[in-house]
């Protein structure tokens, strides 16, 4: 239990080092149930039993350190909107779909539910893109990328799309799509949409490029003259080292502190559970409402996100700041060789 939680404090691209950070939540459950094992199987009061009881304290306090932020305890990142007007408003739906999931009609189902101003759907092939068709008439603005190495993405959106761009940041098989939104009121708003390999044997065993697209996307917010939306799934946790700093370097905050996990993936495994699909904004931004929506037929939930534009938000809301090191980190990742 203490070999895991510490593997993760080793700075290294290797998967191994990545792949602990994952389930800060179930270590905590199971550093619980250890210690409480102990306390009632092994009542001896020996130096190594107390040693190791001590180590397990500790360990289990950091843990829940750790996750903290993002209980219902801690203090919200960005606030709640107070005035929902419609000219403000924008609801993002983002799924990864699952590219040999056939259970095209829930999504529909989903999306006349939820009425999402933009949806952004990745795993998608030629057969999603066929299957979807059908609301392009609601949705009359698109980048559609469909790919059949599970990292197709397709974006619909009620809005107006300006300036719409399919990048290839790192790799030249890894698209992501970046466009400026225009909102009902006139306003338009930068979007980043992101799906980077994930740091696992079968598809990468470094982190490298994630993390490289990841911070790449962190400065282009940073540097942005209008305010920021970056969804989709991100292959990393909410809680992660880099996802943290992604959150200093580009300033966007993230809906889910204060208010829970919002675990998307595993759908199929309920204690296998991490928050990998993500929508973070900027500060002028307020929160009406967020939920991970019903499965259909994917290992991952969808997640909705309604914001609203509200620059006096920013006065509230906590906004995440880099110091030097962190953006010397940052640096040395986006620069490191891949």
């Amino acid at each position: 239990m203490i070999v895991i939680t510490a593997i993760p404090l080793i700075r290294h691209d290797f998967w191994i080092f990545r792949v602990f950070e994952y389930p800060r939540l179930q270590k905590l459950i199971l550093n619980i149930i250890v210690l409480f094992a102990l306390g009632v199987y092994l009542p001896q009061a020996n130096l190594n039993y107390v040693i190791v009881f001590i180590l397990l304290v500790a360990n289990c306090s950091y843990l829940f350190y750790q996750i903290f932020p993002f209980t219902t305890l801690a203090k919200k990142q960005l606030v709640g909107t107070v005035n929902i007007q419609e000219q403000t408003r924008l609801r993002l739906l983002i799924a990864n779909v699952f590219q040999e999931n056939r259970k095209s009609d829930e999504y529909h189902a989903l999306i006349a539910k939820c009425q999402p101003d933009l949806i952004l759907m990745v795993e998608t092939d030629l057969w999603w893109q066929t299957k979807m068709n059908s609301i392009e008439n609601e949705y009359p603005y698109q980048i559609k990328i469909p790919l059949e190495n599970t990292y197709g993405m397709l974006l619909y959106s009620k809005l107006k799309l300006i300036d719409g761009e399919v990048k290839y940041l790192v790799e030249d098989d890894i698209p992501s799509i970046e466009t400026e939104v225009e909102l009902r009121n006139g306003k338009t708003v930068k979007l980043f949409c992101l799906h980077p390999r994930p740091p696992v044997p079968q598809e990468n065993p470094h982190s490298t490029e994630r993390d490289k697209e990841i911070l790449i996307v962190a400065k282009k917010a940073a540097d942005s003259n209008i305010p920021v939306v970056v969804a989709g799934d991100l292959n990393d946790v909410a809680w992660s080292y880099t996802t943290e700093l992604f959150s200093k370097v580009s300033g966007l905050l993230d809906p889910r502190r204060g208010r829970g996990f919002y675990n998307s993936f595993n759908a199929k495994y309920l204690f296998l559970r991490f928050p990998l699909d993500h929508i973070f904004c900027s500060s002028e931004f307020s929160l009406s409402s967020i939920a991970r929506k019903e499965r259909c037929g994917s290992d991952h939930f969808p997640v909705f996100v309604e914001l609203h534009h509200d620059p006096k938000a920013e006065e509230k809301n906590e906004i995440p700041v880099a110091d030097a090191d962190d953006l010397n980190t940052a640096e040395e990742k986006i620069n490191a060789e891949v």
